[in-house]
């Protein structure tokens, strides 16, 4: 059972410490999205730890907060990088007091992304989980998909290849031999096969050149990440 609280708190330390080391003059430097700098990476990170609170906050009181801001890369990231990081850290600690605070009964309240799809208040976390691995490595300084956690590839394979299984992607089979595990999403397709991590890597669009080995030629990937299936609309 992942313990998503203490997943979350171990990804955005291992973020914030890498932050800490950055100057102003890199944080002005492109990132690997194009038309974004690593501070507007980071920015659009601030941005959804507030989307993160404040759904929380609707699950813990039944009430919206107050007005919703979306999780965009905002103007202003010509701010110096020592600020763009304590604000980063400052809403993660926010976050980690939130979901520590939650009544076990809350976190079973559907709560609707901005995008417009819903989800337990629980999920709220794995996609901020997900959001500080991936845009980690988006910063282009020295953190790899190799570096993921293993329980974060596992988990985020099974939530993406499930959700591909439910809207038919053309795979049949997906094999993670160093995770010793496997899934079938479909009864025609080429059978995949590679490390976790270059598995998510590919899927993610933050690998074009994943060590893959395929029987056939591959699909493209669709735009990740998918609403999760079967979903809980």
């Amino acid at each position: 059972m992942i313990n998503i609280i203490e997943e979350v708190t171990r990804s955005g330390a291992r973020l914030t410490s890498a932050l800490d080391a950055l100057t102003d003059t890199d944080v002005h430097a492109p990132s690997t999205i194009p038309g974004w700098t690593r501070g507007h990476v980071i920015t659009h990170l601030t941005g959804s730890v507030d989307a993160y609170l404040w759904l929380l906050a609707v699950a813990r009181t039944g009430a919206e907060p107050g007005p919703r801001t979306g999780a965009k890369a905002l103007d202003g990231t010509d701010r110096p990088a020592a600020d763009l990081a304590t604000d980063l850290r400052a809403r993660l600690a926010r976050l980690a007091e939130a979901a520590a605070s939650m009544p076990t009964e809350a976190w079973d309240t559907l709560v609707t992304a901005l995008a417009g799809w819903r989800h337990p208040a629980w999920y709220t976390l794995h996609r901020c989980w997900r959001e500080l691995e991936h845009h980690h490595v988006d910063l282009d300084i020295g953190y790899r998909p190799a570096d993921w956690p293993r329980t974060y590839v596992t988990w985020a394979l099974d939530d993406t290849l499930n959700t591909l299984a439910a809207h038919d992607f053309p795979l049949s089979r997906v094999e993670a031999p160093d995770l010793g595990r496997s899934w079938t999403l479909a009864t025609t397709g080429p059978t995949l096969t590679s490390t976790g991590h270059a598995l998510l890597a590919w899927l993610s669009g933050r690998a074009n050149d994943a060590p893959l080995a395929s029987d056939r030629p591959l699909p493209d990937p669709p735009n990740w990440p998918l609403p999760p299936a079967p979903g809980w609309n």
